[in-house]
């Protein structure tokens, strides 16, 4: 693969977590802040396996955003494009789990939506190994404009690009909204990382064998997960596999999804290749590592804890 460190491009936050055991916020009454973000957690997560990562986003000037880059900089990501914009604040997440461990958000926008193409610009996409991308940035512009910026930038320089999907339905009008909106980076994307949940959001499908069928899932790699259900992916004879989910007792969901993609990452980047059944478990017990701790980006794990998890150190 080529040189070059990962760059993720999106929404860094706060974390508003429900730690009293509600199931909803209309019940909730104690909340934790903790550093998250989807892209920023895959950085992060990214950097503790060992890869060189890197992220590009932006953050307000306040005590949060303060929070955010020395968050970066402890776990040894590259913050130099994370910009803080003045007079804006920093954007938060509340987030919460269901009575059977669904992670829920609801996202408060505040400087993540500021992201522009400048930004982009000043980055060296042709410099990377691989970049990284979720949906939520995709909700409005200036961030909207700015990632399909940074789609096409890779495109040309062929650098290939994960499409992490994180859907947030209180951040869309409709499914069809986040359609047309997710369209140009499912064209683009090398790897596509969804959920049960996000497909059927997206597409109302929850099967995976009809999932794996739409188009822009036929032409890419793809990696399906649904929690403790499991992961599925498409073996080098094009045959659908899954992947049972390791036994765990989980804690908090977030961050989860973040630590597998990373994962997949690494080894997409060791390999050059489409995963391989040894690929998702290793994806599958970061992902449960994580869920076993409070997070989102305290809880990701490093390769020699998930070496242990699978026994093999």
């Amino acid at each position: 693969m080529a040189a070059g460190s990962v760059l993720s491009i999106g929404e860094m936050l706060i974390d508003i977590i429900v730690d009293d055991g509600a199931t909803s916020l209309e019940t909730a009454e104690h909340f934790a802040a903790r550093p998250g973000g989807a892209p920023a957690n895959v950085a992060v997560a990214l950097s503790r396996l060992g890869i060189p990562a890197a992220f590009c986003g932006a953050v307000g000037d306040d005590p949060f955003g303060i929070r955010l880059r020395n968050e970066l900089i402890t776990n040894n990501v590259d913050d130099t494009s994370l910009t803080t914009i003045p007079g804006a604040n920093t954007t938060l997440a509340f987030a919460w789990k269901d009575a059977q461990g669904d992670g829920f958000f609801r996202i408060l926008r505040m400087a993540d939506l500021l992201l522009d193409t400048a930004q982009i610009d000043a980055t060296d996409i042709p410099g990377r190994a691989v970049i990284v991308m979720g949906s939520v940035g995709l909700t409005d512009d200036p961030s909207r404009s700015a990632l399909y910026h940074a789609a096409d930038q890779a495109k040309k320089a062929g650098v290939p690009v994960v499409f992490d999907i994180n859907i947030r339905a209180s951040l869309w009008s409709s499914p069809e909204a986040a359609r047309v909106a997710c369209h140009p980076l499912l064209d683009r994307a090398t790897i596509l990382k969804l959920s049960i949940d996000d497909a059927r959001f997206l597409f109302d499908l929850d099967d995976p064998a009809d999932i794996f069928a739409i188009k822009s899932a036929r032409k890419r790699i793809v990696l399906l997960t649904d929690g403790a259900r499991g992961a599925w992916f498409k073996d080098a004879e094009n045959k659908i596999q899954h992947v049972p989910a390791h036994p765990i007792e989980a804690v908090e969901p977030t961050g989860a999804g973040d630590a597998f993609t990373a994962a997949i990452i690494s080894r997409y980047l060791a390999s050059g290749a489409p995963p391989t059944r040894e690929d998702v478990v290793f994806a599958a017990a970061a992902g449960a590592i994580t869920a076993t701790r409070i997070g989102a980006i305290a809880s990701l794990p490093y390769f020699s804890e998930i070496e242990a998890f699978l026994g093999r150190s």
